[in-house]
């Protein structure tokens, strides 16, 4: 399976925000509670919500390559090419990224977390975004 996505300058800049020395690569990743990376759930979410992951070494489950013509080193997992169509553009806006296609918006409110273990905060399970 061949994945690519173009990066606008201005999404590049909040993704690589989160990334430094240790944390290289980048995952595409649902943000439904389907996988250990998500922290949001419920059924009004699935397939709808994405989020970039950023992680010290690659995730075996996550062996899809993304080319993309930011440079990232960028994988996704085939539960997530579920959702994926053509023409792949993530781009930024008022410092919110969104996901098109070919077809029109994907998710317009990906999000950019650095993971640092499953830590579950207070404020995560105040304000986790379930449905």
């Amino acid at each position: 399976m061949k994945i690519s996505m173009k990066i606008k300058p201005e999404a590049l800049a909040i993704i690589k925000k989160k990334m430094d020395d240790d944390h290289q690569i980048v995952l595409l990743s649902l943000n439904d509670g389907s996988n250990k990376y998500s922290k949001k759930g419920g059924t009004c979410t699935i397939g709808d919500s994405f989020q970039f992951v950023i992680l010290d070494k690659r995730d075996p489950e996550y062996d899809i390559k993304i080319a993309n013509d930011a440079g990232l080193d960028l994988y996704t997992a085939k539960p997530e090419t579920t959702f994926l169509e053509n023409g792949l553009v993530v781009n930024a806006r008022n410092s919110t990224l969104s996901l098109s296609s070919d077809s029109g918006i994907i998710d317009g409110g990906v999000t950019v977390t650095k993971f640092e273990g499953n830590k579950i905060s207070k404020d995560d399970l105040l304000n986790g975004g379930q449905c």
